[in-house]
């Protein structure tokens, strides 16, 4: 018995695939329904589902975002109207996806890959390539989603300072204070728009309007001073990107 989760903002949505799920009660069994990211984050947490159904568009967090949250995460069929930049990410990495309205013909072809498939086909590494690829849409620059305990916390860009690796995971810095994210520093190097952020040195990247000068630093390296008071090393490539961004 396969058990499962439906992850959507509008309960007609849900309806619908819980009227059309009647047709597998023999092998799938429905955990519960969320009305959101927050609440299908900890419902995945709680119960470890194999499947969800998952909308994109959803206020507070979106489907995107809820599932780079998620440290261990279950096959995914997509239920969305979702936009062009999704398609690849769905095609390529998703169980599958419906668009809406869908039919229950077509709701029965995707079920029955997902139970035909190996749950070892369907990896967490599978998931980070569709984040990663989702990641490419405008709409995912402009703010950054991170977990602190069991509370979520949504990061405008336009509030971050720097950004500093730190093992696995990237350290976001605000004026609010430090948050971990579990990317790495060449996600966040082509995501961040490089008008406003440069990476100046492998484990830092900047926002340039932050920073009140760059001193020089020992052999062909520099210290950028940010207006919070931070002092950043700049890297003899990471300089010239920087007289390049500032035209010097």
């Amino acid at each position: 018995m396969k058990r499962v989760l439906l992850i959507d903002d509008e309960p007609l949505a849900r309806m619908v695939v819980l009227e059309y799920l009647q047709g597998f009660k023999d092998s799938i069994e429905v955990l519960g329904e969320c009305n959101d990211g927050f609440e299908g984050l900890k419902a995945i947490q709680q119960h470890q589902p194999d499947l969800i159904f998952l909308d994109v568009q959803m206020p507070k967090i979106n489907g995107f975002e809820m599932l780079e949250l998620v440290e261990n995460p279950p096959a995914v069929i997509f239920t969305t109207a979702f936009d062009e930049y999704a398609i690849k990410a769905f095609e390529t990495h998703a169980v599958d996806y419906l668009l809406k309205p869908f039919s229950k013909e077509r709701f029965n072809k995707a079920v029955e890959k997902f139970l035909a498939t190996k749950p070892v086909e369907y990896p967490a590494k599978q998931t980070e390539s569709l984040l990663e690829a989702a990641s490419q849409s405008p709409g995912q620059h402009e703010r950054i989603v991170v977990k602190t305990g069991t509370k979520v916390k949504i990061i405008p860009v336009a509030d971050v300072e720097y950004l500093e690796a730190d093992d696995d995971y990237v350290s976001v810095h605000t004026k609010e204070g430090s948050f971990l994210k579990n990317k790495t520093m060449s996600f966040f190097e082509q995501t961040l728009d490089a008008d406003q952020f440069v990476r100046v040195h492998r484990s830092y990247i900047i926002k340039i309007q932050d920073i009140t000068r760059i001193d020089p630093y020992e052999k062909d390296a520099h210290i950028a001073i940010l207006k919070s008071g931070a002092k950043i090393p700049v890297s003899k490539t990471g300089y010239a990107k920087l007289k390049q961004v500032l035209g010097i």
